[in-house]
């Protein structure tokens, strides 16, 4: 899979948008990988959890998609292959750091 450019935008629990650059290979690796780095910012409030929604927005070809955060939890917890099982490894433990 190529790499796409994305910004997504995750709303705090004080509804406070944050939008944040990845470069990633997949919608859910966009959205956790976003998730994992603000949810490790003094600066972002409590993000919630479950029926919250992020907005992912590709650049090349630009294409939006709104998806709720249990969805990326729940993409989180499935495994397919070696390689996605490794990738969603990493994102756990950054999401583990970023919440400390």
């Amino acid at each position: 899979m190529s790499l796409k450019a994305c910004t997504v935008v995750i709303h705090d629990l004080n509804d406070t948008a944050h939008a944040l650059d990845v470069t990633v290979a997949t919608l859910y690796e966009a959205g956790r990988t976003a998730l994992a780095t603000a949810r490790g910012q003094d600066w972002v409030e409590d993000i919630g959890k479950g029926l919250i929604t992020v907005t992912v927005k590709v650049r090349n070809p630009e294409v939006t998609h709104i998806a709720k955060i249990q969805d990326f939890e729940n993409w989180l917890n499935g495994c397919k292959s070696a390689s996605e099982t490794a990738l969603k490894a990493r994102l756990r433990q950054w999401l583990a750091m970023g919440e400390q």
